[in-house]
């Protein structure tokens, strides 16, 4: 699998040496799921994760991080398009490079959370819970202003 796919105007890249970390930090910082998060927690993130970038003229404009063992399981998070650049495609190209990722094949689950993007992830075989009852979870959810 190629490191990166181009067309005319955006290129898609698993190179986390391109990662604008300000512009993901602050489209982060920004977002419901992580209002607030420091810099520092972002950066640390970044460095534990398997990411993506969507460029357009070398510019940061879109932004997915993987958590994964790269062999039994991984958690999609932190996917974006920059709003100007919505509307393009980008979301599907983005997730069809993700999920064509060698490091992300043949894993025995594959887990995201949204609050509003179930049409995007369905296209690419996303249900919700089969049996939610197995699943927990410890959610701090002002861990940031903490900080």
């Amino acid at each position: 699998m190629p490191s990166h796919t181009t067309d005319s105007e955006y290129e898609i890249s698993a190179d986390e040496q391109r990662l604008d970390i300000a512009t993901i930090h602050e489209y982060l910082a920004q977002s419901y799921w992580s209002p607030g998060v420091p810099r520092a927690v972002v950066e640390r993130a970044i460095e534990g994760s398997l990411c993506f970038g969507v460029f357009h003229q070398r510019k940061q404009v879109g932004f997915a991080r993987v958590v994964t063992d790269k062999a039994t399981f991984a958690y999609l998070a932190d996917v974006f398009i920059l709003e100007s650049h919505r509307g393009k495609g980008l979301s599907k190209r983005l997730m069809g490079f993700v999920f064509a990722h060698p490091d992300l094949q043949g894993l025995r689950r594959f887990m995201l959370a949204t609050k509003d993007a179930h049409g995007l992830y369905k296209q690419f075989g996303f249900t919700e819970l089969t049996n939610p009852a197995r699943f927990m979870e410890l959610h701090h959810p002002d861990v940031y202003k903490a900080l």
